[in-house]
């Protein structure tokens, strides 16, 4: 017995959320076995060199590669397991604020982090898969499968809560250990202004790219409304 939403449509076509299904456990998948590579890591680290374990999952999951993959990976198993599951994180929104945070993750390490450290082995596997291969992979699908033209202009403005958030959390952090988890955050080398301008610049790339998002959203809905007005006046 298929479940829903995969069943067969006339003409043994698969049913249109057979391949988003798919599409979404292959990423969810990647995803979960990024977070529990590096999550092992971790634990091992703390093991070894006799730190503790509650600070050092802590420090894991105040990374914003870790929130941010976290995030996806969540969402989509919720769809995987229900695709037509109507609550907070399934709204579009929701789901599409995760394309503008996780292009961040990937442009941010890219740019600014890759040089930093060089992991090996499956660590290094699940870096690339954390850094690269869902950053690029999440939008694709969010182009691909997701519905367009639900998205208001508004909605930019909304994501950039979870960043903001992400920011002064970061601070309180610093302040309160004395360590701060990116470069280009550490009050204590570069100063509060300068890490301010940091912040507002980063905050600024975030709003751009999410309203790029949106004017993509709009002209794709009104592609695919074009489309169809086409296909109706073809039947008259």
């Amino acid at each position: 017995m298929q479940g829903a939403g995969e069943a067969k449509m006339p003409g043994n076509v698969p049913h249109p959320l057979y391949g988003q299904r798919r599409c979404a456990a292959v990423i969810a998948g990647l995803g979960w076995f990024g977070l529990s590579v590096q999550l092992y890591f971790n634990i091992h680290e703390a093991l070894v060199k006799d730190l503790s374990i509650p600070a050092n999952l802590i420090k894991y999951f105040s990374f914003f590669t870790i929130e941010t993959n976290l995030l996806v990976a969540v969402v989509l198993t919720i769809f995987c397991a229900r695709p037509q599951a109507a609550q907070f994180l399934t709204r579009p929104s929701v789901k599409s604020a995760l394309v503008v945070y996780i292009i961040i993750v990937g442009v941010v390490y890219a740019v600014l982090l890759r040089n930093l450290w060089h992991p090996h082995g499956v660590q290094l596997l699940a870096d690339l898969v954390l850094h690269d291969a869902i950053p690029l992979l999440y939008p694709f699908y969010w182009l691909v499968f997701l519905p367009k033209g639900s998205l208001r202009w508004s909605d930019p403005v909304w994501w950039l809560v979870y960043p903001v958030l992400y920011f002064l959390y970061g601070m309180l952090r610093g302040a309160a250990f004395g360590t701060y988890l990116y470069p280009f955050f550490d009050v204590a080398q570069l100063g509060f202004a300068r890490v301010l301008l940091n912040a507002i610049v980063l905050l600024a790339v975030f709003f751009g790219l999410g309203v790029i998002l949106i004017a993509i959203d709009h002209a794709l809905a009104s592609g695919e409304s074009g489309r169809s007005g086409l296909g109706r006046a073809a039947e008259l």
